[in-house]
């Protein structure tokens, strides 16, 4: 799924055929990190989504140390 893919569906204007596309759609955002970065509708939108448990925050992907 693309970044725009995601927003449309997001933001209803793109179509999303089922629910489950629909949380997809917001999962990628969220993965991304996009969510925090758009307009504080997609941030609060996406913590209300895994406050409720539809969707999981971000693996936080650690570097290895450096030496």
């Amino acid at each position: 799924m693309t970044d725009y893919d995601a927003i449309g569906m997001a933001e209803g204007f793109v179509d999303c055929p089922d629910e489950e596309t629909y949380y997809k759609a917001w999962q990628h955002l969220i993965d991304t990190g996009m969510c925090w970065k758009l307009q504080g509708f997609f941030g609060r939108a996406a913590t209300s989504m895994i406050e409720s448990g539809v969707c999981t925050a971000a693996k936080e992907e650690k570097e290895p140390l450096k030496r």
